[in-house]
């Protein structure tokens, strides 16, 4: 079903995880596009921040302090965002957290915690911004990962959370279409990017962790979200590593399996783990920062994720992949730093 989506400067934008990372991102460059913002996440303080350096800049914004894993807490930021600009035209559930470790040595409660958020924090959000976009018409958007269809070691919650979001997904847009409803609803699949989630993790390892390559930066993502608030598409792979990697497990699974030494290394700095508390169940640790400190190299842009979004000569995306397969190859073969 076609759907045809009001520009980003006549829009209402909600966010969460709008403290840092992807959701502060996507916060200022919707606000810089002249959408009004509504901002959600734990720190209070934070998003206070970040609220005053929109409106400086003349832009709209307000905020609501909300832990996205209790439905009450949701249902306020849409009702926040009726309240100050008469709804809203665009919901994106982007909040979400990881952590570091074995399945078997991390505990019930840490597990619990990480689904509550990435997972059920996606699906209230959903079935909270359904209820207003199926009567007035817009866009859902949910922040997957490459971890959607695929998993790796160290991070095996997360993976599984991020597999459970692709297929609430795709079940709630059959849903919708089954329904007739004026909604549009996107999955985001990132591959690893440049933002604080690694330190903000609840680490069980003996190494700081770190994410594997190719890196990319949080802009990447913020542009697909906003391109998908006004041109609609099913699923958008952000960085060609992110759609190499699928790629290749779907049709070598054995394969992807044992690169598992090599994937394990790849998250792991040199250094011990820092001596700081993590965000797992509260923003314990300061926010309000959009990239990470990653320390690779970090690209700029992705030429694949690029082209999906403004088709180009089928030269250029064969090409954009065919760089993103080559790091690849080279990160594995590379083996850990010491």
């Amino acid at each position: 079903m076609a759907h045809t989506h009001k520009p980003l400067h006549d829009q209402v934008i909600v966010i969460t995880g709008a403290s840092s990372g992807i959701g502060l991102t996507t916060a200022r460059m919707a606000a810089e596009a002249g959408a009004r913002v509504v901002l959600a996440a734990r720190d209070g303080a934070v998003l206070a921040r970040v609220q005053a350096e929109i409106e400086g800049v003349g832009g709209k914004a307000i905020h609501v302090v909300a832990d996205v894993g209790e439905r009450a807490q949701v249902q306020a930021i849409a009702d926040a965002a009726v309240a100050a600009f008469g709804g809203f035209d665009t919901w994106v559930n982007n909040a979400g957290l990881t952590i570091y470790g074995r399945l078997w040595e991390v505990s019930d409660s840490d597990h619990e915690r990480l689904l509550r958020t990435n997972l059920w924090g996606t699906v209230l959000g959903s079935l909270v911004a359904v209820e207003h976009l199926r009567r007035n018409g817009g866009a859902l958007i949910n922040v997957g990962s490459v971890g959607s269809d695929l998993a790796f070691p160290l991070q095996g919650m997360y993976c599984a959370s991020k597999h459970a979001i692709k297929g609430f997904t795709d079940a709630l847009r059959m849903e919708l279409f089954e329904d007739g409803a004026p909604v549009s609803v996107t999955l985001i699949k990132p591959a690893s990017i440049d933002t604080p989630l690694p330190q903000r993790a609840k680490n069980y390892t003996d190494h700081e962790p770190k994410l594997p390559p190719p890196v990319y930066r949080p802009e990447e993502v913020a542009n697909a979200i906003l391109h998908a608030a006004v041109h609609p598409q099913r699923d958008i792979y952000v960085g060609g590593g992110a759609k190499a990697l699928a790629s290749f497990k779907e049709f070598a699974p054995g394969a992807y399996d044992a690169l598992a030494p090599v994937v394990t290394a790849l998250q792991k700095r040199g250094d011990p783990p820092q001596d700081a508390q993590d965000a797992l169940h509260a923003p314990s640790r300061p926010d309000g920062a959009a990239r990470g400190t990653h320390p690779g190299y970090v690209m700029r842009t992705s030429a694949y994720t690029r082209s999906t979004l403004h088709p180009l000569p089928t030269t250029a995306l064969v090409a954009g992949l065919g760089a993103a397969a080559a790091l690849l190859v080279r990160a594995s073969t590379r083996g850990p730093r010491r």
